[in-house]
């Protein structure tokens, strides 16, 4: 069993930043042919979260409520600011809706080029003008050979780029994969990645296969990596989800106490 880390004081963690979290209503109505996800509120995770020194959360649209983000944004409202969101929105979203999502906290949105039912970037030209606006990054949940399209993209767009889970780079990319020349681009242009999802990406606990990466991954991008739980874990059956301290302790044993409390606290720069 993996202990809690050790509880800061309050103030301390209020700066500590969970970048990647899905809160379920299991009442929702769900995008057919996908799962059913358990009833998973912001209560339960905030309280996980907190035994681990962790106050702030980024709650992700997950993929199987399509566009509706009616219980992501429900979750918001109920923290009065305390927490940010990352929405999937509809082009056709009119500018109210938009700067009411802005106020309750979303930041951005995110485009899923992994899940059967997830998001394509066909209307990222269309949204891209309302987003600067607001001051909007788009998020990336994708594949290795994805990142060259996406670099392109974000070329174009002038819109600050996240990368999901180590941006895809899974433990079985070999270090000559042309991937990682797309994502030399993105990181000089200004990415920012996740250190999460470790699980979706050919490893396993404690996953050390994937240490040459993030190594490899911090270089590119210091300064601008957030971590994320990816809680409650879909990947897994109910009741046998990866405990929240697992996920965590990769980025202190690959990068060490120091940098990796700065990981913790760069959601502050991301999306405060």
């Amino acid at each position: 069993m993996v202990a809690p880390t050790p509880r800061p004081p309050e103030a301390a963690a209020a700066a500590h930043w969970d970048a990647h979290v899905h809160v379920f209503d299991a009442g929702a109505p769900t995008q057919p042919g996908h799962y059913r996800p358990a009833h998973h509120p912001i209560e339960r995770i905030e309280a996980l979260a907190a035994a681990h020194g962790v106050g702030r959360l980024v709650l992700v649209q997950p993929s199987v409520y399509g566009t509706d983000n009616g219980v992501m944004l429900q979750a918001l409202a109920q923290r009065q600011g305390r927490h940010r969101g990352i929405a999937v929105v509809d082009p056709a979203t009119g500018d109210a809706e938009l700067d009411r999502m802005h106020a309750l906290g979303v930041r951005g949105i995110r485009f899923n080029l992994v899940s059967p039912v997830g998001n394509g970037p066909r209307d990222l030209d269309v949204l891209a003008p309302r987003l600067r606006e607001r001051g909007w990054h788009v998020q990336w949940y994708a594949r290795p050979g994805d990142l060259e399209a996406i670099a392109r993209w974000h070329a174009r767009s002038g819109l600050g780029c996240v990368l999901d889970h180590l941006a895809g780079l899974h433990a079985e990319l070999p270090e000559s994969d042309p991937a990682w020349d797309a994502f030399a681009r993105l990181a000089e242009a200004g990415a920012w990645v996740k250190l999460s999802g470790w699980y979706r990406l050919r490893a396993q606990a404690p996953y050390r296969a994937l240490r040459a990466h993030v190594e490899r991954v911090a270089r590119r991008v210091p300064g601008r990596m957030v971590w994320g739980s990816d809680w409650p874990h879909t990947s897994f059956e109910e009741g046998r989800q990866p405990e929240y301290g697992s996920v965590w302790s990769p980025v202190v044993e690959v990068l060490g106490e120091a940098a990796a409390e700065a990981v913790r606290r760069n959601g502050a720069a991301l999306y405060a």
